[in-house]
């Protein structure tokens, strides 16, 4: 048998602080490594895998799709992709998506959206993006520039023009940078994730509506980790009462294939044209029928567990000695213990609980439909490893 360890350390890039854990087979919220030990997962893939592992549903209509076809390019139709549009939109009321492979790509297309429409409209100088200091937009070179954090930045300069940082939270500073700048959008997460699962108030998020329409700029929601009803609502925004111009998402979309959605409002419907920007698997039938699979269960019901599970947990948790502090937004949440995070989650592992981490805080991404029970159990085993 391969020896996994050592050969991932021998092939594969070294750029994955991994866990000492190779994880072979899974169910749900249950997952075995490659040992026989059972874990219950609170971490699905940061926020991928939607309904956890190997749900049926899901897994039988990739299946099916894989026995259609596997693959198509862009110069013809295909079933999926469509359908997929079409949930999409009707469920937000946006206008037109573009398909992709990820996060990075979904946000790069709305920045590229974005300098157009500006660009049509009040000309090229206008192509300055406006993001949050702490915001994490992706890894390309462009969504690096994006990301408002300095830490991601030092070892790939130069980085794309045209991006300044305001504070989130701080109307005043975002208007300065609007009004300094020669801008074409504002894109913010309403809960910025890798920056320590903290969310946008509302106050805020409303400010960046108003300051934008007084500025005839774009709205830019990055939906990555917050969307697919990950936030107690199917995309964050709906939490804050506001319409964005354009929306990306990723991650929880297809519930563990890559795709990546950017999703344009009655503004920016019309920008892209023919050849304006492609991606060869973008729409794929597989992942995208996997997507149609997991949208179409994201109802009421579930947002409401969602809400619920999420309160539970802040309840349990808020309570802790040991804790002192739980934030975030639905089933996106970040603990902030008197211990180090990382022995947390150690603690954790060794007790058959998979947590991670953002910044200084231990960050719980759970399945949307965990069971009950697993989630008491795997937070009485939280609760332990936080106790002072």
């Amino acid at each position: 048998m391969i020896d996994i360890f050592n050969s991932d350390k021998e092939y594969i890039a070294n750029t994955y602080a991994r866990f000492p854990l190779c994880l072979v087979e899974g169910k749900g919220s249950r997952v075995k490594d490659s040992n026989g030990k059972e874990y219950i997962d609170l971490s699905t893939g940061i926020a991928v895998n939607t309904f956890g592992f190997s749900d049926d549903e899901w897994k039988n209509a990739v299946i099916e799709q894989l026995g259609k076809l596997q693959h198509t390019s862009n110069l013809y139709y295909s079933e999926p992709c469509t359908k997929l549009a079409q949930l999409l939109c009707e469920k937000t009321g946006m206008k037109k998506v573009f398909f992709s492979n990820s996060g990075a790509e979904a946000n790069e297309c709305a920045i590229k959206t974005a300098r157009k429409y500006a660009a049509d409209k009040k000309g090229s100088e206008y192509n300055t993006i406006v993001t949050l200091v702490n915001s994490f937009h992706g890894r390309t070179i462009t969504t690096l520039a994006a990301t408002g954090q300095d830490v991601f930045h030092k070892d790939f300069l130069p980085l794309t023009e045209g991006f300044v940082y305001a504070n989130a939270n701080d109307i005043d500073d975002l208007n300065a940078k609007v009004k300094e700048n020669k801008c074409a959008a504002i894109m913010f997460e309403c809960v910025q994730g890798e920056g320590g699962v903290l969310p946008l108030t509302k106050e805020f998020v409303e400010a960046i509506v108003k300051i934008a329409e007084e500025n005839d700029l774009l709205v830019i929601c990055d939906e990555v980790q917050t969307g697919n009803g990950r936030s107690g609502s199917l995309y964050a925004y709906m939490n804050y009462g506001i319409t964005p111009d354009i929306v990306s998402t990723a991650k929880g979309l297809a519930g563990g294939l890559p795709i990546g959605a950017t999703l344009m409002g009655e503004k920016t419907e019309k920008t892209l044209g023919a050849s304006d920007h492609g991606s060869t698997f973008g729409g794929n039938p597989i992942s995208c029928a996997a997507a149609v699979n997991v949208i179409s269960r994201i109802d009421g019901e579930l947002l409401e567990d969602v809400r619920r599970k999420s309160q539970y947990i802040i309840d349990e948790l808020s309570c802790v000695n040991g804790v002192k502090s739980v934030c975030g937004m639905g089933l996106m949440l970040g603990i902030e213990t008197e211990k180090e995070a990382s022995a947390v989650i150690k603690e954790c592992m060794d007790n058959g609980v998979l947590v991670i981490k953002a910044k200084n805080k231990v960050r719980l991404l759970p399945a949307l439909n965990i069971p009950d029970d697993e989630l008491k159990t795997a937070i009485n085993v939280l609760k332990k490893a936080c106790e002072v």
